[in-house]
């Protein structure tokens, strides 16, 4: 008996149209594909380093296999090819990104990022946020793990006696005497246990509360050694005066601390390790070049050849590296995601890093003076 085509897909004359037209045209090269439904809507985004076979996988699948569920729904595919399988996996996020396939999970899902604010009110707050807007306001990241980073910014507050209640305050500072007649009241339960320094009566003066947020800002740009160790010593008061449960709980929120210092030390670095001119084989030998800062692939295109195509690649380069850093309000959820996924290529393959030069080297080597 001969064998059946599996499941039962090839039976349709659709399928086995496009079978047939991926035999036909599709190559055994790097690419990204996508699969569209009846109505054109978007089903399914997908990259290979051999799209023809890959391709041609779909069409062997087994009942319960997400590959024929996708292939069941499909009546289009359409494919692009790319230089190399690091092109790919970029062009293939942000394809998802722009389409939001249903069949997708990675990408779809959007990975979760979050961003710290100092809010531009008149008595600010710390917050985590999802997104960075040009409102006045200081913002630092992003940073994965939204709901950590949320705990840990809380317990920044708490340390130092930021306030967190909701909305604007119109707050009667302790050195604002002007505004305190008559209203004078009763603290929040924060107030009430020392851990706010109750801006709001009269609890603090407004330069003090400056003094507490410039150290919120100098602990999320890197610099909060000095909170930590303080912060370790009060557990160890704590401690030797047999406060065991206090001196777990500053334990707890050291160790949060500590570990989101690490965060943005990293963030730090990351931007600084991320920024290279990044030269990579593509199909067939051809090579591209891939401008990177802090992250973010910028441009891409060909190795210059050539006097005047290195002339134009020089001054790309110029433009991109000696911009002024991205602002975090222009940094979304895509922005963010691709970095993570920039890093995550480097982390995988650190022999990579062997093929990247930093822009100043770059221009040295290919700029107007050698080519003079």
């Amino acid at each position: 008996m001969a064998p059946r085509p599996a499941c039962g897909l090839l039976a349709a004359p659709r399928l086995r149209h496009l079978r047939d037209t991926v035999r036909r045209e599709a190559e055994d090269r790097p690419g990204v594909y996508g699969m569209w439904g009846p109505s054109g809507e978007p089903l399914y985004v997908g990259k290979s380093v051999r799209l023809r076979s890959r391709l041609l996988s779909y069409f062997r699948a087994e009942p319960g296999e997400k590959p024929f569920r996708i292939l069941r729904d499909t009546h289009r595919v359409a494919w692009e090819y790319v230089p190399n399988e690091f092109s790919a996996l970029l062009r293939e996020m942000r394809l998802i990104q722009r389409h939001r396939p249903r069949y997708n999970v990675v990408h779809v899902r959007r990975r979760g990022f979050v961003f710290a604010k100092i809010t531009s009110e008149a008595v600010p707050k710390l917050l985590a946020v999802s997104r960075a807007v040009p409102d006045g306001s200081l913002y630092f990241g992003p940073f994965p793990r939204p709901r950590f980073v949320a705990e840990a910014l809380r317990d920044l507050t708490y340390v130092l006696g930021l306030r967190d209640c909701p909305g604007p305050l119109k707050t009667p500072f302790s050195d604002q005497l002007a505004f305190l007649e008559g209203l004078r009241r009763p603290g929040c339960l924060r107030a009430e246990v020392g851990s706010c320094s109750a801006p709001c009566v009269g609890g603090c003066t407004s330069r003090e509360y400056r003094e507490r947020l410039d150290q919120a800002r100098r602990f999320l740009e890197g610099s909060g050694g000095g909170l930590l160790l303080s912060l370790e010593r009060a557990m160890e008061e704590a401690a030797g005066n047999l406060r065991f449960e206090y001196a777990a709980a500053l334990r707890d929120r050291l160790f949060r601390l500590q570990d989101l210092h690490r965060e943005v030390a990293d963030l730090r670095s990351r931007g600084e390790r991320l920024s290279f001119v990044y030269r990579l084989r593509g199909f067939r030998g051809s090579s591209r070049l891939y401008l990177i800062r802090g992250g973010l692939v910028e441009a891409e295109f060909p190795c210059p050849k050539g006097q005047r195509a290195r002339e134009r690649a020089a001054r790309l380069v110029r433009t991109i590296f000696q911009a002024p850093p991205r602002p975090p309000e222009r940094m979304g959820p895509d922005a963010a995601a691709e970095i993570f996924l920039v890093a995550g290529w480097f982390h995988r393959r650190p022999s990579e890093t062997t093929r990247t030069m930093s822009p100043d080297a770059w221009l040295a080597r290919f700029g107007p003076t050698e080519m003079g």
